[in-house]
């Protein structure tokens, strides 16, 4: 709003409020005055209306109310000593007994005590505003009731009057302040609009000439423009490099003010934290709710700072550290460690167990070479000795072997070089060598008959299936081949009737070195390796592997690979 519209308002405002003062002032002293007027009026009818009623009967009551409430247009009312109306000249006799009891009216609670009694309130019967005025008859009460709609009228007049009166000194002031205004706000509006030209980055046109104030401010404008336009040119930049800056980076940042709030948050914050581009930013105390990092938090609020301090946030890990600022508020930086965590974690496993697995068999081939070396055992014996060496140097290379072939798996350094490959003849060339005590039989659908895969690649899957499958079947038990079409894949189950692995072991059975009975396995001579190389040569032809069992009802390895239809079939 201009200055020169603020000065003729200020105008009209006086204007408007001494018009608003003398309509309230009328309506509260007209008003009362005609209150009390018609107050007396109605105490005067009612004592008429008591002396006209008294020693009549009920029916002469009746007619009575009626002819004089005709008469003087107001509500005339008897009310007996138990609150119940008799006569009433708004409502014919027959009606009265629907009317509620008077009793509690306050004007007539007051007749009873023998005072005139006065109430303004919208009637329960009639529902008018009316002011009611009781005075006592007897042992009943006598009132007269009245509508305000003359007062009302009145008063509506004279705030009319006052309203009119206020409007002509409105108008007149208008074209008074008018002049007024403009030829003292001119100048200041000028300055004004190019203040605001200066705010929204323009260069506006100043004349610094004037040797009054409005002169020297004009003067004071445009050095400021010339300042601030350098000064804005080096925050933009530096803001922008910031941004840039903040926006790349792979640590989450957050920005909170004093209160903990969070002001900004980078993309790779808002990631860490699962917030969405465009959700709102709640306070850092309800964004990271670790109480480890609680007092941490608070105390870099307060402007100390915080070492990198170990929170979990959903699967991630990270370090939380920060910093606070010289005008409160801190910064704090998101690390996400979960990489090096998880990194950490499996070469903890893969030496712990590699370890365990290369020390049983290394203690056994040193104890025998040392008794070897100590002493000369009968030949028997020599012969014990040298084959449970030689049978522990083979599990130690079936082991080194495993490791290396599940390395160059996971390292991306085998690519599989698939072909069309006869399904059941390698099953059955894989399935011959084992020499196994358990009976094996297959069920290849025709159209499951040839898959495209690597066959080195699918000779090993079926390799270390089946060893894991023969490892837990007892002798006499069963193991079997089925294959059949879906879609464009060849879904493969190997069944066997061993002893099963209970539930909870079944989705970690694909994870290197792990068993769901050590002990047994090793006996068997399993490197604990085998399923999960399994898992990555299927998954690198695109297939999926899964397992199914049942405690004591057998495993069932399923996992799918490519169809090859319509060229030639290799047999390995």
């Amino acid at each position: 709003m201009t200055l020169t519209r603020k000065l003729l308002l200020s105008y009209l405002g006086v204007v408007a409020l001494t018009g608003g003062t003398l309509v309230i002032a009328a309506d509260r002293m007209l008003r009362a005055r005609l209150e009390r007027q018609a107050v007396v009026e109605l105490e005067r009818e009612a004592h008429l209306l008591a002396a006209a009623a008294t020693g009549l009967p009920a029916d002469s009551l009746d007619r009575l109310v009626h002819a004089l409430g005709q008469t003087t247009g107001r509500r005339l009312t008897i009310v007996d000593r138990a609150g119940h109306v008799i006569a009433d000249s708004d409502f014919p006799h027959s009606q009265l007994g629907s009317l509620e009891n008077h009793a509690t009216r306050p004007e007539i609670v007051e007749a009873y005590h023998g005072r005139t009694g006065v109430n303004l309130r919208v009637s329960v019967s009639t529902g008018v505003e009316e002011l009611k005025v009781a005075v006592p008859l007897g042992s009943g009460v006598a009132r007269v009731s009245s509508p305000l709609s003359q007062i009302d009228a009145v008063v509506r007049y004279a705030q009319g009057a006052v309203l009119l009166g206020a409007l002509l000194s409105s108008i007149v002031a208008v074209f008074l302040a008018w002049g007024f205004s403009r030829r003292v706000a001119r100048p200041l509006l000028l300055l004004s609009d190019a203040a605001q030209v200066i705010a929204q980055g323009g260069h506006p046109t100043l004349d610094p000439r004037g040797r009054d104030e409005i002169g020297a401010l004009a003067r004071a404008l445009r050095t400021a423009d010339e300042n601030l336009t350098a000064r804005l040119g080096q925050l933009q930049r530096e803001r922008s490099e910031t941004e840039a800056l903040i926006s790349s980076m792979v640590e989450g940042v957050l920005a909170c003010d004093a209160g903990g709030r969070v002001l900004s948050a980078n993309p790779a914050a808002r990631r860490f934290l699962t917030l969405g581009a465009a959700s709102d930013l709640p306070n850092i105390t309800e964004l990271i709710r670790h109480p480890s990092v609680g007092d941490a938090i608070e105390a870099t609020l307060r402007g100390g700072t915080m070492d990198g301090r170990e929170i979990e946030a959903g699967d991630r890990i990270m370090l939380l550290s920060g910093r606070g600022l010289p005008g409160g508020g801190a910064v704090f930086v998101l690390h996400d460690i979960t990489t090096l965590k998880r990194l950490e974690q499996v070469r903890r496993d893969f030496v712990a167990n590699v370890s365990h697995e290369l020390k049983t068999p290394l203690t056994v081939v040193r104890g025998y070479a040392e008794t070897l070396a100590a002493e000369e055992p009968p030949p028997e014996t020599k012969a014990q000795f040298l084959a449970a060496m030689l049978s522990n140097a083979r599990r130690m290379q079936r082991l080194i072997d495993d490791l290396l072939d599940l390395s160059r798996i996971e390292s991306r350094a085998w690519a599989p070089a698939p072909e069309a490959v006869a399904l059941e003849p390698l099953a059955r060339d894989a399935w011959s060598v084992l020499g196994a005590s358990v009976a094996y039989e297959t069920d290849v659908e025709p159209d499951a008959a040839i898959v495209r895969v690597d066959p080195d690649a699918l000779r090993q899957i079926l390799t270390n299936v089946f060893e894991n499958a023969v490892r837990y079947t007892p002798p006499n038990g069963r193991v079997s081949l089925t294959a059949h079409r879906i879609d464009h894949w060849v879904r493969i189950e190997i069944r066997d009737s061993g002893a099963g692995i209970p539930g909870e072991h079944l989705p970690r059975i694909f994870e290197r070195f792990y068993r769901v009975d050590p002990h047994r396995s090793r006996e068997a001579g399993g490197t604990g390796l085998g399923l999960s190389i399994v898992k990555h040569l299927v998954e690198a032809h695109g297939g999926r592997v899964e397992a199914d069992s049942r405690l004591g009802a057998g495993t069932t390895i399923r996992f799918t690979l490519p169809a090859a239809e319509g060229v030639a079939v290799t047999h390995p």
